[in-house]
């Protein structure tokens, strides 16, 4: 899948698409395919630094999005 991350703060110019594998859920997971995605306010100050700290891996900034289930992992009911 298509994914966008970051993995140090900065402006929008440290933002990258990269290629990562579709994984299954886990227990009690569900897998969403993002379908619309937006930047939220907590999504560019995290990235700028304003909250004082770097991400410890790769992050995908995404607080506000919409999609689809499209797959659910063992112990997940009411789907």
């Amino acid at each position: 899948m298509r994914a966008v991350i970051y993995a140090h703060n900065g402006d929008a110019s440290v933002l990258q698409v990269v290629q990562r594998p579709l994984e299954e859920p886990g227990e009690g997971e569900v897998r969403v395919r993002v379908v619309v995605s937006g930047v939220n306010p907590t999504d560019w100050k995290t990235r700028s630094g304003a909250f004082g700290r770097s991400p410890a891996e790769p992050t995908v900034p995404n607080h506000d999005g919409a999609g689809i289930v499209d797959a659910v992992g063992p112990g997940v009911a009411g789907i």
